[in-house]
């Protein structure tokens, strides 16, 4: 019997935009979207004292996804974002070399009430067409 683990790369957080949305096109004309949330946890220390954990973290939207998030996001906004880690290599002016981790969004939920229908909706829609898109590719 083979006993490995499995392969899992499954990300969930939730949190709010510490700064508005970059939003770009590669060469080839395909939308991303690179923006910083924070995840706050709220804890009692020992000796009873609520503290506050701050985690930040970078995520990167492509295709549909991306211009949903354009078009319904700013610093503050509140998200719940489901995705996978990725780590690149960033190259900094003075030769240093920088590993980055972040999450790489598959499905993002706009949880603001003025814009959860509307971004719940479009978000639901440029995932339809991410799989459309893949499916194309593969055939």
């Amino acid at each position: 019997m083979d006993l490995r683990m499995p392969d899992l790369n499954l990300i969930l957080l939730a949190g709010n935009l510490t700064n508005d949305p970059k939003y770009s096109e590669t060469k080839n004309g395909t939308p991303v979207i690179n923006f910083y949330m924070a995840s706050n946890k709220r804890f009692k220390d020992r000796n009873g004292v609520i503290k506050e954990d701050v985690c930040f973290v970078g995520v990167v939207a492509w295709d549909n996804l991306a211009i949903s998030c354009r078009d319904n996001l700013q610093k503050g906004s509140s998200v719940l974002i489901t995705g996978e880690l990725q780590s690149r290599k960033l190259f900094s002016e003075d030769g240093l070399t920088r590993n980055m981790v972040e999450i790489k969004a598959k499905k993002i939920q706009f949880l603001d009430a003025h814009r959860a229908m509307v971004g719940a909706l479009d978000a639901s829609a440029a995932e339809a067409s991410q799989e459309e898109s893949k499916l194309g590719e593969e055939v």
